[in-house]
């Protein structure tokens, strides 16, 4: 990959709920999803500098091993159920990066860790949805990675770790999930707070540890106060687990919070 001056940090964001923010929301209030939305459209934006290309993890792909998509034009998944007929329409042409994809398979293999390609897999909703307001242009090249059908969380962390070079080479690196995550609470109007609110504040203190102790705390995570409230089960919490694994030595810090259907949703980056 050609050289390029910018070291992006590595960003745990909220992807929201299907295609929200393209749509006029009728579960709630309508600028219930507006604040993400804003940030979103800025979260991209690095002092001017632009990625040379992304890799992105999302919660909505699993895999028995680490899988990437290495075709060159990943095609969409609409991997939302109920919502208006015009949100299976929308579109985000973002060339995959095959040369990419074989790198990353590199920093696997020489971590030890087993991987596959997929030249058919196309880009899920958490994935295209966020990216739409992050790079509307749709010109970056990306390259998506599963999650570990384990769901563990050191593997994540290893993977996140095994990535790191590639800050260095202009990628940057997104893990795309939800930091609170139990819809059912969520539905029930403001059931969510308090659960949501002392998850948050252990996530926003961990991620501040340094990196040792932070990976301790993180892989323990099911001791956190109201951890399994906050994600009956954690496919949206493990992207953070990549991102904090590729932030390596620097901190992580919280860069984004806002109360969503009775629930506390952050966003996390790590230098």
């Amino acid at each position: 990959m050609a050289s390029h001056k910018a070291r992006f940090p590595a960003l745990y964001i909220p992807h929201g709920g299907g295609p929200c923010f393209f749509m006029t929301w009728s579960m709630g209030p309508v600028d219930t999803w507006q604040r993400m939305g804003e940030w979103l459209q800025q979260a991209g934006s690095f002092g001017g500098e632009t990625p040379a290309a992304i890799v992105v993890v999302s919660a909505h792909w699993e895999a028995p091993v680490a899988t990437v998509t290495s075709g060159p034009a990943p095609g969409l998944i609409y991997d939302y159920y109920g919502f208006p007929a015009h949100t299976y329409e929308l579109t985000y042409p973002a060339p995959g990066d095959p040369a990419l994809a074989a790198r990353v398979r590199n920093c696997l293999d020489d971590a030890g860790i087993a991987s596959a390609p997929d030249p058919e897999r196309g880009f899920d909703h958490g994935v295209f949805i966020p990216f739409k307001l992050m790079y509307p242009e749709a010109s970056i090249p990306i390259v998506q990675l599963s999650l570990l059908a384990s769901l563990d969380p050191m593997q994540h962390i290893d993977i996140g770790r095994a990535l790191a070079p590639l800050r260095n080479e202009g990628v940057l690196i997104v893990g795309s999930g939800m930091s609170y995550h139990n819809l059912p609470r969520m539905m029930g109007g403001g059931t969510a707070i308090g659960a949501s609110e002392d998850f948050d504040g252990w996530l926003q203190s961990t991620c501040a540890l340094d990196a040792q102790t932070r990976e301790e705390q993180l892989c323990s995570w099911e001791s956190a106060p109201s951890a399994r409230e906050a994600h009956p089960r954690e496919e949206h919490l493990l992207p953070l687990m990549v991102a904090a694994g590729a932030g390596g030595a620097g901190s992580g810090r919280r860069e984004f919070t806002d109360r969503v259907m009775g629930a506390t949703v952050s966003a996390f980056a790590f230098e």
